[in-house]
């Protein structure tokens, strides 16, 4: 089977569809750094194969930490009992020794059985047979990790296809406690929708807060949106809060401050240019919510190119200092960062 050139949402809820109408391919490679949609995949394969009362005779869940190669093809070749199909399932295949020889049995796989190979966090090279044989005989989803920018807007698009609507502000907040793991996003979400009253279409930002347990007032979130206003007082006192508690990671928070600061560089020079139309604020903006725009005009009058660059230096320097590049504490460091930024002036800043 050729390629597909779906998007990996898009590829996922097919196969998801196909698998609830009792429609499969004989052979499943579903591989890639972000977990969620091979998992996702693989339950509804398991879900909708066999039969319950099938399961016993039909089904074989495998893990590649304690299972051979040899095993795997050997439980593909047999034969279904009393029914049209059977259904193997290896998990943690990335854990397996010689999983390569697979091939022998994916170059010529049995129309009776569904053989599914899920890999977490890994892929198989493309140039081996076996890649080659699930593509030629089967299905490849190789799901690629989510970008920081990328995460506000999956937020909201999941929260819809579950009938509700997540204002901008708190899938800003929700995707900056959980980050990229759509795994753990999609586990929040479902211990939200639990906790909301019947009837509940929208979420707000005080929903996360109660439900999720987080707080927006010493956030991320927060912090870029006093910073992007000037509020100096409101910034240092966010940055010593966050970086005291004790799940703080400076990377992580760094990245956070690269990514608002890259935006507001790229903002500014498309202010300059005076082309400024919704289509131009998408592409520089990409993964904002146009909710946050009128943020960015702010910011990009209180921080010219010159200071972006020179914020952006800073910001790659303390992410060297936060990894072990300093004896100072993270949650100093941290702050001292914050007051560089606010104290920012065109041109050069010196570092530590």
């Amino acid at each position: 089977m050729a390629k597909n050139t779906e998007n990996t949402e898009q590829l996922c809820e097919r196969i998801v569809n196909d698998a609830s109408r009792g429609v499969f391919k004989p052979l499943y490679l579903l591989m890639g750094e972000e977990s969620y949609y091979p998992d996702k995949i693989c339950q509804a394969i398991i879900s909708n194969c066999i039969s319950q009362d099938d399961k016993d005779f039909n089904e074989t869940i495998l893990y590649g930490t304690e299972t051979s190669v040899e095993q795997v093809i050997s439980c593909a070749r047999r034969y279904p009992m009393m029914s049209d199909r059977q259904l193997v399932v290896l998990k943690e295949a990335q854990a397996m020794k010689g999983l390569e020889g697979l091939s022998v049995y994916c170059e010529a796989p049995l129309d009776s059985t569904v053989l599914v190979v899920l890999m977490h966090g890994a892929k198989l090279d493309k140039r081996t047979a076996l890649y080659k044989a699930f593509i030629k005989n089967g299905i490849v989803v190789d799901s690629p990790g989510m970008r920081d920018y990328e995460i506000q807007g999956w937020i909201m698009t999941h929260f819809r296809s579950l009938g509700l609507d997540i204002s901008p502000d708190a899938a800003a907040l929700l995707g900056e406690y959980s980050g990229t793991d759509l795994v753990k996003i999609a586990s929040e979400t479902d211990k939200l929708t639990k906790s909301l009253p019947e009837g509940t279409t929208a979420i707000s930002i005080g929903d996360i807060e109660k439900n999720v347990g987080i707080s927006r007032q010493f956030s991320i979130f927060e912090l870029n949106k006093a910073l992007n206003y000037g509020k100096s007082t409101r910034a240092l006192e966010i940055a010593a809060r966050i970086s005291s508690a004790a799940k703080f990671s400076m990377p992580a928070a760094v990245a956070m401050l690269f990514t608002n600061f890259q935006r507001i560089l790229k903002y500014g020079i498309l202010l300059s240019s005076r082309r400024v139309d919704s289509e131009s604020k998408a592409k520089v903006l990409t993964g904002v919510n146009p909710y946050f725009y009128k943020e960015y005009e702010n910011a990009a009058r209180l921080y010219n190119t010159q200071k972006c660059i020179s914020i952006i230096s800073l910001l790659c320097d303390y992410d060297y200092f936060s990894k072990g590049g300093s004896p100072v504490t993270q949650d100093e460091l941290f702050v001292e960062l914050i007051s560089k930024i606010l104290n920012c002036q065109a041109g050069f800043i010196p570092v530590r």
